[in-house]
This record gives C-alpha cells, structure tokens and sequence, in this order.
C-alpha cells in the first residue's frame, strides 16, 4: 500500500502544488506546455489564480518574441494588417487601405478604429510630403472589461508635430495639432487616474479636459517646466545616466522631482505602447526596474528591438541586458511592424 502511494501517477498531483509550479512560470509558453501534459492538469490549472506572465515584443516580421524564453511566437493577423503599437494585450493594427482597428489576437476580438491617417492629414493640410511615423495609444479603462472605452491616439509625423485624436470608436470626436500652439509641442500621452495627461516636450505636463460627448474642451499647464530639479543636464538626451523624475501634484503649482523607486513596480517603457504593474502580482517581474527596448522611429534602426534594450535597477543605478547576447543574435528582423510590449493574458 505504501509502494502505490510512493509511485501515484503524475494526474494525480494535487491542485495546490500544480499551481505552485504554475506560479513560477513566467513563459506563457511554458504555462501552456503544463497544461497539455493531461487533462486533469488543463482542468486544475485553470482553477488557480495565477500572476501575469512576462510580456512579449512584437518584432518588425511580424513575430512575437517571448521574454526570457527567446522563442519566437506567430499568431495569425488579419492579412495586410500590420502593428503599429498596442494597449496591453490589444494590437494596434493598420492594413494597406489605412483601416485602423485594436484586436486581441488571443480572443480574435476587434475594435473599429476612426481612420487615424485622415485625422492626420486633415490635421497637417499644408505638408503633403510628410507622412506619419508612430502611434501611441492609450485608454482610461482596460479593453477586455471596457469595449466601449474611449481611445485617445497620439500620431507623430516626420516633422516631428504630433497630432492628438479623441475617439468614441469607430468615430473620431476631436483632434488637435501642436503646431497650433508653440506652449505644447506634446509627446506623450497617459490616462492616470481616470484623467488624461499630455507631457510636453520641454518638460511642461499638461492635463486635457474631455467633454461628455469626447471633444477636448480644454487643455491645462499643471507643470509648466523641468525647473530645478537637482542638479539635471539642461540637455537631458546626454546625461550618462538614467533619470527618473515624478510629477508632484500637491504643490501648487506642481513640479517634478527626481524619483528613487517606483513603490515595488516594474515600468515597462515604450514608444507604441508602455505599462506600469507591481511586480509581485506578476511573474519573473523586479521591482523598481525600468525594462526598456529598442523602438527608435527610423526603420533601419527599429529591425533588432534588442540592440539597445536593457533592464535598470533604480536601486542601485545598474543596467542589464534585457536579454542574453546569444538569444539577441538572431533578431536581425525586417518588416513594417513596429516593435512593442505585448502583454499576453493569464492562460490560453
């Protein structure tokens, strides 16, 4: 009796232990691999509530790369789309005639987007030969619990102006052009708090209000420059060192302040896409590290998204490779996708 307890077969094991092993996967691949082992594994496992595994890039060919597994994923596209960003588990898709959509390549979900190249032009009228370079995309409320989410969408054009886009999908309710006021020339979008905020790209940060009906119906300086921040380069794109900075709201007016941690969260650091979690409630996260890759506008320099890639500890100020030199090697990829985070669900 004690020789058939020693030797119970693998089905056997119990639910609690099988999320325990679950729990230290941090490869969505891997997660998938327990669950094929049988049945029993598949039903069990999927009864365990498990940390989010760790994002994938999406390379320029049009593949996934997974993180720190270094396998490469393909998952179908509707044809002639191609991703130009992304909102969580969300891609942001644009296909040869310019049709714009958000589609979840896991649930085939998609999301009509208004026609973001016309917002564009419509936008820009006296420079025809400029053209738009990337897009950032981001939502007050996650997708997957809030389809009808309104969509806020920053285009940036080879003449470096940006245009800022309001939509209720599939329609385009507002849009703004920062030529049109020399104060914002505006590079970055968030939604915090339920709230949109603009940073500027002389370090001001603007919060922009939204009517009920998604025009933008004011936009307010609430930073109004880097200032005396202790000591900082004037030029910040050649200090030696990273430089975190957090905007302080309880002043009056705010300012900015050089940051030492992020509160036990991991920044996942992007031009097409970026994501902020606490790093316990995921797997293989560090706390108080900023991951960050390659995501350059020049497509010549955009077809290894690992060649200037890293992991920083604002801990201890250290960088390290995002991955191994030997799984960097073979990511000599081509393509019009435009590599950014991609943050796969719990389980498939």
């Amino acid at each position: 009796m004690m020789e058939a307890a020693m030797y119970r077969h693998w089905s056997d094991l119990q639910p609690e232990l099988l999320g325990l092993v679950l729990k230290h996967l941090p490869s969505l691949s891997d997660r998938v691999r327990l669950r094929a082992v049988c049945r029993t594994w598949r039903s069990n496992s999927m009864l365990q509530p498990l940390p989010l595994p760790f994002p994938w890039l999406t390379l320029p060919d049009g593949t996934f790369l997974s993180i720190p597994g270094s396998e490469i994923h393909r998952i179908p596209v509707p044809e002639g789309a191609c991703c130009q960003g992304s909102i969580d588990n969300w891609l942001f898709l644009i296909d040869n005639g310019n049709v714009c959509s958000l589609m979840n390549p896991f649930s085939k979900t998609a999301l009509e987007l208004p026609n973001l190249v016309a917002v564009w032009e419509r936008e820009i009228r006296y420079h025809s030969d400029r053209k738009p370079i990337f897009y950032k995309l981001v939502v007050p409320s996650p997708l997957d619990s809030s389809p009808h989410s309104p969509v806020v969408a920053l285009i940036m054009d080879d003449g470096c102006f940006h245009t800022l886009c309001i939509s209720q999908p599939p329609i385009a309710t507002g849009s703004l052009r920062d030529n049109k006021d020399p104060r914002l020339f505006l590079s970055d979008v968030v939604f915090f708090n339920g709230k949109l905020y603009a940073w500027g790209r002389f370090g001001q940060l603007f919060i922009v209000d939204l009517d009920n009906d998604r025009t933008i119906s004011s936009i307010s300086c609430i930073i109004d420059s880097l200032g005396d921040i202790g000591g900082t380069p004037q030029d910040l794109s050649i200090a030696e060192e990273y430089m975190v900075f957090e905007a302080d709201l309880h002043t009056s007016p705010g300012r900015w302040r050089k940051a030492t941690e992020l509160g036990g969260h991991a920044l996942f650091l992007g031009q097409h896409g970026s994501k902020c979690l606490p790093a316990v409630e995921c797997s293989g996260y560090h706390e108080d590290c900023i991951y960050f890759m390659c995501d350059y506008v020049w497509p010549t320099s955009s077809a290894n998204p690992l060649c200037d890639s890293g992991v920083y500890s604002m801990r201890d100020g250290t960088i390290t490779p995002l991955m191994s030199e030997a799984a960097a090697a073979p990511l000599q990829r081509v393509g019009q996708w435009r590599p950014t985070w991609f943050f796969p669900p719990q389980a498939v």
